[in-house]
């Protein structure tokens, strides 16, 4: 299983005076940052790797001190990243039970590059601050996708 998160809510980054990879968390997204682990409980995870950026990382790190696991980051990630290399991270085979947490630059197109490859997501695509798809995959193939809304507490 794979977890793919979009960050939660880090405000509006047209009014952020620093660096966007330093915007962090509003506290619209600190609570669904705490919303993911009651989202993802009973869900075995293994691994949480996430975009170097504050607000990716912010996002997974509750759910990463529930679980007691590191957060690795990885530039694969990152809002600018090339979706092609993003897919053969997410596909990778010995990523199991893994969540990765990026942005909506690179989760709109990385969806649509694994629906064109035969993964069953059907219907409107979305993705907001704070949402998880849920990806079973086989053989370097996703077979089952499921969208979580973002949890607010």
């Amino acid at each position: 299983m794979r977890y793919l998160v979009r960050h939660a809510d880090a405000g509006d980054k047209r009014t952020w005076t620093g660096p966007d990879e330093d915007r962090p968390l509003s506290s619209t997204g600190r609570r669904e940052a705490e919303g993911l682990i009651a989202q993802l409980a009973g869900h075995p995870i293994t691994e949480i790797v996430s975009s170097p950026a504050v607000r990716c990382r912010q996002t997974v790190q509750p759910l990463a001190d529930e679980r007691r696991l590191p957060v690795r980051t990885d530039a694969l990630l990152a809002a600018g990243a090339d979706v092609d290399r993003a897919v053969d991270l997410l596909l990778d085979s010995n990523a199991r039970n893994v969540v990765l947490c990026t942005h909506r630059e690179l989760i709109a197109p990385l969806l649509a590059r694994l629906r064109d490859h035969g993964a069953p997501i059907s219907g409107q695509v979305t993705w907001p601050k704070g949402s998880v798809w849920l990806l079973e995959a086989d053989d370097g193939a996703i077979t089952n996708a499921t969208y979580l809304p973002p949890a607010r507490p």
